[in-house]
């Protein structure tokens, strides 16, 4: 399918592994000039080096997206090489699995500073220029968790839960600029992050391995989403094939969400 892309811009928060990657290299594919946000310096010049390979412009931005006044900045990078930012990809976000009982606040508190105001502040820098236009485009990678809440995630799950209220809310604000606003929650996902989380999460007897096989095999169609999946998803959701799709959540989850 044509997505009629060719000559968008985007951003790309979480870009330089995992999903992010993904999302950045499926535009690309599309004919769109990216910028990748990230923390890690070497792995963000990694991922630049790679992408480039796709022939379009790719600005990488080091940045973290817990801080304010690196959203600014990485936002006010991204537009001054781009000259307009159309797409914003909000991916940045991780949170420290583990049982409740375990936990202070200070997970928590991480959680909701990376990904909940990470996001909020990464669309609060973007969304002007994108109303002074007409046209917008965001899509904000949050999570299954957000819906269905597991055990030993719950600073990931109330981060989330709050990203898809607040993607409903501002889809509603932003429609009549033009700006299309929509989620995509993923289930349990091919990345090194997932390997963290399983080793966080996994019962005390446990190896690696048989949770990795453990969540597998609680799957229903048997197997790891793939980034890809979730990047294919975004391109389709940036796009004018999706033209009244607005405030809405997209689970790929290999059948793994219970219920409405």
């Amino acid at each position: 399918m044509d997505l009629q892309l060719t000559g968008k811009t985007a951003l790309v928060t979480g870009g330089s592994a995992g999903i992010g990657l993904a999302c950045a290299r499926a535009l690309l594919d599309e004919g769109v000039d990216v910028a990748i946000v990230a923390r890690d310096a070497a792995r963000l010049a990694g991922a630049a080096a790679t992408l480039r390979t796709a022939g379009r412009r790719v600005v990488p931005i080091g940045a973290d997206c817990s801080l304010a006044d690196d959203v600014t900045r990485a936002a006010r990078e991204a537009q001054a090489a781009l000259g307009r930012i159309d797409i914003l990809i909000n991916n940045a976000g991780a949170a420290m699995g583990g049982r409740f009982v375990e936990l202070g606040d200070d997970p928590f508190l991480a959680a909701w500073n990376l990904k909940l105001l990470g996001y909020i502040r990464m669309a609060r820098a973007l969304v002007p220029a994108m109303i002074e236009r007409r046209d917008g485009r965001i899509v904000n990678i949050i999570g299954g968790a957000g819906r269905t809440p597991g055990t030993g995630f719950l600073p990931g799950a109330t981060a989330n839960a709050a990203l898809l209220n607040f993607t409903r809310g501002l889809a509603r604000e932003l429609a009549p600029h033009n700006v299309r606003v929509n989620a995509i929650s993923p289930g349990t996902t091919a990345t090194e992050r997932q390997n963290r989380l399983l080793e966080q999460r996994k019962k005390p007897d446990q190896t690696l391995e048989q949770a990795r096989a453990e969540a597998v095999a609680a799957v229903p169609l048997g197997g790891m989403v793939l980034p890809e999946e979730i990047a294919a998803m975004a391109a389709f959701l940036v796009s004018d094939r999706s033209a009244s799709t607005t405030g809405t959540e997209v689970q790929i989850d290999g059948g793994s969400s219970p219920g409405v």
